[in-house]
């Protein structure tokens, strides 16, 4: 049986944050929403194609993304799990480099270190994710006291799922942040499946939300599929924070329509009938009905924006897979600031049996 979504209500601030979005901001969040859709749709295909070894999309929960990035500051700093792609476009971030991390190619600032889909780039404040479950929530919160410490006013963002709520990160985190008061929000993305656990099996507690009063701070449920609820909810919790009273807990209630990653199949733990009832309340439908009742979209215009979303992305795969593949060089490097006279002598000899074709690249 598909899950209940929980209603709430934003957390109220001592500022005044906007509202909620403009029509005409309205209109650039759903461009970014269709264009994560795209990718998404894109990149299933490409890893089952073997193109790229590895993929997690985020389709149902970019209302809950580009809601929260939108409410954010330029300085803010964003640490997210492995499916925020929609935040890490809101944030700015080229189509193209998150291609090139995809493929691991030259173009990939991380040389191809990471795992497919595990990006991160300094220039936009957006930290690398990494696998292990709820270890962004603790690296947020450490972020937060040092900003703290320097009097520098940032906030620290945190996306994560309901499945990382069960991990000891999740814990430490939020009673470091509720100690310390740090300027920390904690956006939960309860998607109603930890892969294939379902949220009832996971805690008795009533909401996910109201783990942050035992920590001392406010929790707030909302309809992550309705982006101006989580615009205003994530905007008040910033205002909080940066008023120095201390984190927030939000939880979006969402829901997964894909698979977990690549690697998953959910038809094994899941019904269609359940997808079909949350798809009900898609958020790019919702949004788009939203659009056209301010005469800023029409189906003709819906259609052109969806293909030219496609095209982007069809640009920016050819020029990623046309890009050369990372040095092997690189390997060497990144450690230290002058290499050691071990490692020095292990690349002349690296290079040499590339050179004699004993090593093939």
């Amino acid at each position: 049986m598909a899950a209940t979504k929980e209603k709430g209500t934003a957390v109220p601030s001592a500022g005044s944050p906007p509202s909620e979005l403009a029509p005409e901001e309205l209109l650039a969040a759903y461009r970014i929403m269709v264009l994560s859709r795209a990718v998404d749709d894109r990149c299933l295909t490409l890893q089952r194609q073997g193109r790229i070894g590895f993929y997690v999309p985020g389709s149902g929960q970019e209302a809950a993304q580009v809601g929260a990035a939108r409410a954010l500051h330029t300085e803010d700093w964003v640490f997210p799990a492995y499916r925020e792609l929609a935040v890490a476009l809101s944030r700015g971030v080229p189509l193209e480099r998150l291609l090139d991390q995809f493929i691991g190619n030259s173009g990939d600032l991380l040389k191809g270190r990471q795992m497919p889909n595990h990006y991160g780039y300094r220039e936009f404040r957006f930290v690398v994710a990494s696998s292990p479950i709820g270890t962004q929530i603790t690296q947020a919160v450490g972020a937060a006291m040092a900003a703290q410490r320097r009097k520098d006013p940032v906030v620290t963002i945190t996306f994560f799922g309901d499945g990382a709520t069960s991990s000891n990160d999740f814990h430490a985190g939020m009673n470091f942040a509720g100690v310390y008061r740090v300027p920390t929000i904690f956006f939960c993305e309860n998607n109603q499946w930890a892969i294939s656990l379902p949220r009832e099996k996971q805690t008795h507690s009533a909401t996910l939300a109201e783990k942050a009063h035992a920590y001392g701070f406010p929790g707030v449920v909302v309809d992550g599929t309705d982006i101006q609820a989580v615009f205003r909810a994530v905007s008040a919790a910033r205002q909080r924070a940066a008023d120095g009273e201390g984190p927030t807990l939000i939880e979006a209630q969402v829901y997964r329509f894909g698979p977990h990653s690549t690697s998953d199949d959910p038809h094994r733990y899941r019904s269609d009938a359940e997808v079909a009832h949350w798809k009900e309340t898609d958020p790019l439908k919702r949004v788009r009905e939203l659009l056209m009742k301010a005469g800023l979209l029409d189906e003709a215009r819906d259609s052109a924006l969806v293909e030219e979303a496609r095209t982007q992305v069809s640009v920016a795969l050819a020029a990623a897979e046309k890009a050369a593949p990372v040095a092997p060089g690189t390997l060497f490097e990144d450690v230290f600031a002058a290499l050691t006279p071990r490692l020095e002598a292990e690349r002349a000899e690296f290079e040499q049996l590339v050179h004699e074709g004993v090593i093939k690249l």
